[in-house]
């Protein structure tokens, strides 16, 4: 009974002593681990990764153009446009759009690092509002690009330009919507809809994705009948379209396009039914223009397309591409649909003028 006594006199103050101690050496260290614990603050949402790898490849385009001077008969060159475009490769090989150099008679290009250029226009494409510049440089910044990659809407987006002249500026959206067309005078334009902001000076820059590839080359903001602007929406022309338009210019100095020679639209759905069709696979022909490649293959209006070659007339956009994009002089089956009656025709593509 006395020794228990004993031990329990003896072990209290000895445990009390360990734990002081303890709290001494490691109380410090436990504080501080619990106290950066509580501080630590969530990462933050970035997309300065995407910024860095392609705001360098975005140039300021500064056209120019001779006008009379007041002082004599000597004309002088006066800044006159506005724009921005893109470096797509080392070659010096810049997009932008056709309205931004077409009246140009002096086009500087300005890079963020500070270097200036003086630039040659290598060809312009009216149909796409697309033209391709080169300058010649070492060390230029190139926009990446990925030809996988296929826009879909609610893909994050960012704009980077040179609105207003106030320098590089990156607006950020989605894509809100795809394959419009019909909003320029050609009608012929396949655009990205976004509610990235594109305003003045942003044409002919990039839209690009969250990994900083190549989207789109921005081109234009939305008016309504009255000229008014609409806010969140903005078109760009995508990569792919650009890309096709781009290679035609280097190689040949304007783009080649195959032509039918007939103008169609979407089939009617309740004409579709009635004939047992799927009007997202089926194009009427509405006029078969006089003289053209369909007119001496022997179709007529009202004629339904079915296929192009093996392929489904999945709609007018898409098989009017196909068309454009094959070589003029070469001959191809196109399946209609006639009078309840399917026919081949073998039609010799010409060249859309």
């Amino acid at each position: 009974m006395k020794l228990k006594l004993y031990l329990n006199y003896l072990l209290k103050p000895v445990i009390c002593g360990l734990l002081i101690a303890a709290g001494i050496l490691y109380g410090p260290v436990i504080f501080k681990s619990l106290t950066k614990e509580s501080t630590h603050l969530p990462s933050v949402s970035s997309y300065s990764e995407a910024v860095k790898k392609a705001a360098p490849s975005v140039v300021n385009i500064y056209s120019q153009q001779y006008i009379d001077s007041n002082v004599g008969k000597k004309q002088q060159l006066q800044p006159t446009g506005l724009g921005s475009g893109i470096i797509l490769d080392s070659n010096g090989y810049i997009l932008t759009n056709h309205h931004v150099i077409a009246q140009a008679d002096q086009i500087l290009i300005a890079l963020q690092d500070g270097r200036l250029f003086t630039a040659s226009i290598l060809g312009s494409d009216i149909v796409t509002d697309l033209a391709v510049l080169q300058i010649e440089g070492e060390n230029l910044p190139v926009i990446p690009q990925n030809p996988d990659y296929t826009p879909e809407i609610g893909d994050v987006v960012l704009a980077i330009g040179n609105p207003y002249n106030l320098g590089q500026t990156i607006t950020q959206g989605v894509i809100s919507a795809t394959g419009r067309s019909g909003m320029s005078s050609t009608g012929r334009q396949d655009f990205i809809q976004t509610d990235a902001a594109i305003n003045e000076g942003n044409s002919g820059g990039a839209l690009i994705n969250s990994r900083g590839e190549l989207v789109g080359i921005n081109t234009s903001e939305f008016y309504t009948g009255n000229s008014n602007v609409t806010y969140g929406i903005s078109f760009a022309i995508p990569y792919q379209l650009a890309k096709h338009v781009v290679q035609g210019i280097i190689e040949d100095g304007r783009v080649i396009r195959g032509s039918l020679g007939i103008e169609a639209e979407n089939l009617d759905p309740l004409l579709a039914r009635l004939w047992g069709l799927e009007a997202k696979n089926s194009i009427i022909v509405k006029q078969v223009l006089k003289g053209g490649p369909a007119e001496k293959a022997g179709m007529k209006n009202n004629d339904i397309l079915l296929k192009i070659g093996n392929e489904n007339a999945a709609n007018l956009i898409v098989t009017m591409d196909k068309i454009a994009k094959t070589k003029p002089g070469t001959t191809i089956k196109i399946t209609i649909l006639r009078e309840g009656k399917e026919q081949q025709l073998d039609v010799t593509i010409g060249e859309l003028q």
